[in-house]
């Protein structure tokens, strides 16, 4: 969602590079591009206009650290404002002291809000223990009870509904059903409008008067932008709003709404919505979040991500082996599968620190996993153990059982050589599976890869080694130079080549490539 603000922003932050101190002068270049980047993000011109005026008053009144480059203390700047503006840190939903918490879900049509209240029931079970009942009160919109009645059965979620009786009736009656049958938490499904109109916010109200929820909390559409923020200033002028969850940040959306919502409403983001999946909703994070815009990466949710979906034991199973020289196809395929397992590529790149616009300009094709897989299934125990076992008739028997041409075996297996030879230099370096946690970081962190500072044995050696892997899949480029198209062809597993590319290069492509290695020289010169 961040990727046309990030860009923008980078662009600003490299007008300061190799600047020797920050003057007045700079400092107000740099903001300018900075305010401009904000603007073209949808960010509310007064958000801008405040952020940069005090991005401006931190970094006059702070002394520049030596051996700090100053453009970076200008990011840093603009990362603790950013910070500040979305926050507060601590933002959570209130719990009732006796009975149960009742959360009421108020919004537009269209924002996803019924699949949210699934989602957030999903979420506080599994991470607070609680045990929800979802409420179905939206009458309005056609089979809207009975998406809330699939979810459930989906998520294994009870659900609450009583024919011929209005919305304020059928959450009162949630309510009481919640309070017999032991229920600690009690969301209820309001309906929402194409617009925000006197008869919604009447209903809503009345809702609110009926069961006098703990949380009043708006659903709010992160692809709309300032209409976002203007829907959620019109619902806390009559509902008085405890919090705003943010859905659809994985979209292609400009991403000005969340950093304007805080400041507009008053109101904090509890929650962000990042996929379909029912387990995309996170707990929203203004420190994390401002990482993310600024290109900094999201390593804590990243690993936050990684407990949640692969095992210690199989971490440090995984992480051995790639460090002790023993990398099999086998290997790098049970790799694959636990790093698909946190999410889609597109959406892990994003989370590393200095890769969230090659994800965007890669534009992964995620069957291209699904098709080297079947390659994989085609082959025997022993092929898949012993990769340079497989002759020229072998790979036409793996092709014909995978319904694909002998090309994509050939592809497939001069990818795994390469990153075998990867895995075989990160032994080298003195990552083997005897040191201790505290020599593997600092291995890690010395090869200044993308895993750097994630180290230790087990989970946190192996999101070190599976991120040079991912950094050497897609990141084929140096000094933070996106590789070109051809470099991710080459160092994807199997040449997997990203959408949109063909496997030949076309004259424009190749006088590009000549063009950009002449401006390298002529740097380089200088």
């Amino acid at each position: 969602m961040f990727e046309t603000l990030t860009n923008r922003l980078s662009s600003a932050f490299s007008s300061l590079r190799g600047t020797k101190e920050l003057t007045s002068d700079n400092i107000d270049e740099g903001l300018a591009a900075v305010r401009a980047a904000l603007l073209e993000a949808d960010v509310h011109f007064k958000v801008a206009r405040d952020l940069t005026d005090k991005v401006r008053e931190r970094v006059l009144g702070t002394e520049l650290v030596k051996g700090v480059d100053p453009s970076q203390q200008f990011v840093h700047a603009v990362n603790q404002e950013l910070t500040e503006l979305m926050g507060p840190e601590d933002s959570t939903l209130n719990v009732a002291k006796s009975g149960p918490t009742v959360i009421l879900m108020a919004g537009l049509q269209g924002a996803g809000k019924t699949t949210t209240c699934g989602k957030l029931g999903k979420y506080l079970r599994e991470k607070h223990q609680k045990q929800p009942l979802l409420v179905a009160a939206d009458i309005k919109r056609p089979a809207a009870v009975e998406q809330l009645r699939v979810l459930g059965r989906q998520l294994d979620l009870p659900v609450f509904h009583q024919e011929g009786m209005t919305p304020p009736e059928v959450c009162a009656a949630g309510v009481e059903f919640a309070k017999q049958k032991g229920h600690d938490v009690v969301i209820l499904d309001t309906a929402g409008r194409l617009h925000v109109d006197d008869e919604l916010m009447g209903e809503v109200a009345d809702i609110a008067k009926r069961t006098k929820p703990h949380n009043q909390v708006l659903v709010v559409d992160g692809m709309t932008g300032q209409d976002a923020v203007r829907s959620a200033g019109a619902f806390h002028e009559r509902l008085e709003l405890t919090g705003v969850i943010l859905t659809k940040t994985d979209g292609d959306a400009r991403g000005g709404a969340v950093v304007s919502l805080k400041a507009i409403t008053g109101c904090p983001v509890l929650f962000v919505g990042t996929g379909e999946k029912p387990t995309d909703l996170d707990a929203f994070s203004p420190e994390r979040m401002a990482g993310r815009i600024l290109g900094m990466g999201d390593v804590v949710g990243l690993v936050e991500k990684a407990q949640e979906t692969i095992s210690e034991e199989e971490a440090e199973a995984s992480y051995n082996k790639m460090v002790m020289g023993s990398f099999t196809l086998e290997d790098m395929f049970a790799q694959l599968r636990m790093i698909r397992k946190m999410g889609s590529m597109k959406k892990l790149l994003g989370m590393m620190p200095g890769m969230g616009g090659l994800a965007e300009a890669a534009n992964i094709d995620e069957s291209v996993f699904d098709r080297q897989h079947a390659l994989y299934d085609s082959m025997t125990p022993k092929e898949r153990i012993h990769p340079e076992s497989i002759d020229v008739s072998r790979r036409r028997r793996i092709a014909r059982g995978a319904g694909q041409d002998v090309g994509a075996v050939n592809e497939l297996l001069k990818g795994f050589k390469a990153m075998q030879k990867m895995m075989k230099q990160m032994g080298k370096m003195g990552m083997g599976a005897k040191m201790g946690a505290k020599q593997k970081r600092a291995a890690l962190e010395g090869m200044g890869g993308t895993g750097a500072g994630l180290g230790g044995g087990g989970l946190g050696g192996m999101l070190g080694g599976a991120g040079d892997m991912l950094g050497g899949m897609f990141g084929g480029g140096k000094g933070g130079e996106a590789p070109s198209m051809d470099d991710l062809q080459n160092m994807m597993p199997g040449g997997a080549r990203p959408m949109g590319t063909s496997s030949t290069r076309s004259s424009a492509q190749k006088k590009k490539e000549r063009a950009r290695k002449k401006r390298k020289q002529k740097k380089k010169r200088r």
